[in-house]
């Protein structure tokens, strides 16, 4: 996934995120039901959990990109509970 937006030719400023990264900011924010400033606070933990250096949108970014982006999350379940976590030892 690109995180960056290209570059575009047009005029004014460009975007800095891409479209597939505010895709996943707000993936992350529609299941849980999150406000856009809480939704920046886990963005930086996963970034950080995930050991990447780089910066999350802002509540102003996201706030606006929300409008003309709609979160495409599929509705296929799977059998059985769900695991979140992954496997944790005890």
């Amino acid at each position: 996934m690109m995180w960056l937006a290209p570059k575009a030719g047009r005029l004014g400023r460009p975007p800095v995120f891409s479209p597939a990264a505010m895709q996943f900011c707000l993936m992350v924010k529609v299941p849980f039901d999150l406000p856009l400033r809480q939704t920046t606070v886990i963005l930086g933990s996963i970034l950080q959990m995930a050991g990447l250096d780089w910066t999350g949108p802002d509540f102003s970014t996201l706030s606006r990109r929300q409008k003309t982006i709609t979160v495409q999350m599929s509705n296929c379940r799977a059998r059985g509970p769900l695991n979140l976590l992954g496997a944790v030892d005890v």
